[in-house]
């Protein structure tokens, strides 16, 4: 669509959209007919094809979402909401990244996950966080990532850490700056207080994502006495002053059931949680426990009812590993998202601490094009089961020819274990792993030909 390729047809677009947003009950049809008209790729096309079949019925978990969201939310973070994020990091942005994709021959992610410290007040149990010195990104290099990040089309940008809100202030100042992009930030949720979710309503621009494991027994049993009265309180205030948030959840073998059931689900829809995110525990670092990690049959379960709950409860819910028949397999490496940690070193994923470049002394476009990040873009997928996507637990002989071929180095200053080591730990694990999901893969095609 030509027109919203103009600065002047983009400011027309989002003027209508700040319309719609006014009286968003009355208006609900008329974001799908913009959606509609403003798609550019076929992807995006059939997606809000999708989205009108669930919101044309009033009593859809879609529908009674997309009210909620629309009407529980504060105006300004909703308009800032609808412009940076539907418009400038998806609508917008995904085309000019799609084109540089092809000027430059390397990945251009949607995403950049960045942490701006290594600091942090807790220590919980299994943290990749904690294999790296106390390190810390100035503004300046924080700034300097959006700002090439924006010429690329990249306007989503996402904080770890470290606890990230032990940087409030330049976090803020970094929305205000680039109040055309979307912030988001994981958080163990101690630090929020109400004079920050003022500051988060004003600015409109950023979001967070508490992490939790389930109800208190389970997130205090790996956080810290008294975490999960604190995440509650955090979410109570961020609710009232009508912010964006959700929950950030990591499953184990000790927890998996809990944090899916429904009781779960709904105290945090209860709370005003918009999304959930779902992580799998990955064992990084030579004293990381294997056994900690969430058994093949609970993977299995975990993916089955991923998909029960977004067809059947108003908030939506993604899994970053059993997702991969979504994303076409492994996002990391640029292909959707990378992670710059506190000392600037570019890792395709947070959870790979190999790195080839830093930020500090190259250009994004140059950690994009380094050699790591292109041996990921030669080699995504990984597996032709999307059931069966990361090159760490689901294919680490993939990894360890990654590191080798392209001379990356450990980002674990404190840590001595080799590629070798961390592929051969996990070979057990992917194996088994590898035959659920081919059985899995192999029931649904069968499934389908007889439908």
């Amino acid at each position: 669509m030509n027109l919203a390729r103009t600065r002047l047809g983009e400011a027309a677009i989002k003027e209508a959209v700040k319309y719609i947003l006014k009286d968003p009950e009355k208006n609900i049809p008329k974001i799908i007919r913009w959606g509609e008209k403003i798609a550019i790729r076929e992807q995006d096309k059939k997606y809000i094809a999708n989205i009108k079949k669930y919101l044309d019925d009033p009593n859809s978990n879609w529908y009674k979402y997309t009210y909620k969201l629309l009407t529980e939310i504060h105006p300004n973070v909703r308009e800032r909401v609808g412009i940076n994020y539907f418009l400038n990091a998806t609508m917008f942005g995904i085309p000019v990244q799609l084109e540089n994709e092809k000027k430059y021959d390397c990945n251009i992610p949607w995403a950049i996950l960045i942490d701006p410290t290594s600091a942090c007040n807790l220590k919980c149990k299994g943290c990749w966080a904690g294999e790296y010195k106390p390190w810390n990104l100035s503004f300046e290099d924080l700034d300097k990532v959006v700002t090439e990040g924006k010429e690329l089309g990249i306007y989503m940008y996402i904080f770890s850490g470290g606890e990230p809100l032990m940087r409030k202030d330049d976090i803020i100042k970094l929305c205000e700056k680039h109040n055309e992009c979307a912030f988001l930030s994981f958080t163990n949720g101690t630090l929020v207080d109400e004079d920050f979710a003022k500051e988060m309503q004003r600015v409109g621009n950023f979001a967070l994502a508490f992490s939790v494991e389930g109800f208190r027994e389970e997130t205090d049993m790996r956080r810290g006495e008294g975490c999960f009265d604190a995440v509650m309180k955090a979410m109570d205030i961020l609710r009232d002053y009508g912010c964006i948030f959700g929950f950030s959840t990591c499953y184990h073998r000790y927890n998996t059931e809990v944090v899916a059931s429904k009781e779960y689900i709904d105290l945090m829809v209860q709370k005003g949680c918009r999304f959930g995110w779902y992580f799998t525990y990955v064992p990084v670092g030579s004293d990381s426990d294997v056994n900690f990690m969430a058994t093949i049959e609970q993977r299995e379960y975990m993916y089955r009812r991923i998909n029960e709950i977004r067809a059947t409860e108003p908030i939506f819910v993604l899994d970053f590993w059993n997702d991969g028949e979504f994303s076409n397999g492994c996002i990391a490496g640029g292909r959707r998202y990378f992670h710059i940690n506190a000392n600037g070193d570019c890792e395709p994923c947070a959870f790979i601490h190999y790195s080839n470049m830093n930020i500090k002394e190259h250009s994004l476009l140059e950690v994009l094009q380094s050699p790591l990040f292109m041996a990921y873009r030669r080699n995504q997928p990984f597996n032709n089961n999307l059931l069966r996507p990361c090159p760490m637990i689901d294919n680490p002989d993939a990894l360890r020819k990654m590191v080798k071929e392209s001379g990356a180095f450990s980002t674990q200053v404190n840590d001595d274990e080799t590629v070798d080591q961390l592929a051969d730990k996990l070979q057990e694990y992917a194996k088994a792993w590898g035959e659920k999901a081919d059985e899995i893969m192999m029931a649904k095609k069968n499934m389908s030909k007889g439908a």
